[in-house]
């Protein structure tokens, strides 16, 4: 499977809310993170945790993806994100734009990093 198929499965998995599928892609000490920035969702189990936190949040949770560039060890999409109500009674969220860079080791992704 190609870096690019793995990147597009990722969002596939993710838009299915599938926290559990979106993570066989990823290295055991993946994370994903802000750019230049923190990170927010520590290894495969953090990662994991995270996603289930935020699709409990938001269930109609989305992303599309708009466009793709694709480097030896980096995918890289603009995403368009939908969240949709929250569960808790937050504010709603705006959708918005972001890049998003898939870095890999092999053929697996270990880290994601947003540009927002």
């Amino acid at each position: 499977m190609s870096r690019l198929a793995i990147a597009e499965a990722m969002i596939a998995a993710y838009n299915a809310q599938d926290a559990d599928l979106y993570v066989t892609y990823m290295t055991d000490d993946a994370s994903e993170a802000n750019y230049r920035g923190a990170v927010v969702r520590e290894g495969k189990e953090g990662t994991r945790a995270g996603l289930r936190t935020a699709f409990a949040k938001w269930p109609e949770n989305k992303a599309e993806i708009v466009s793709r560039e694709v480097t030896d060890n980096y995918v890289v999409f603009r995403e368009h994100v939908t969240r949709g109500p929250a569960t808790d009674g937050s504010d709603l969220v705006e959708p918005f734009d972001v890049l998003a860079v898939y870095s890999f080791e092999g053929d697996k992704c270990s880290r994601v990093e947003f540009i927002r």
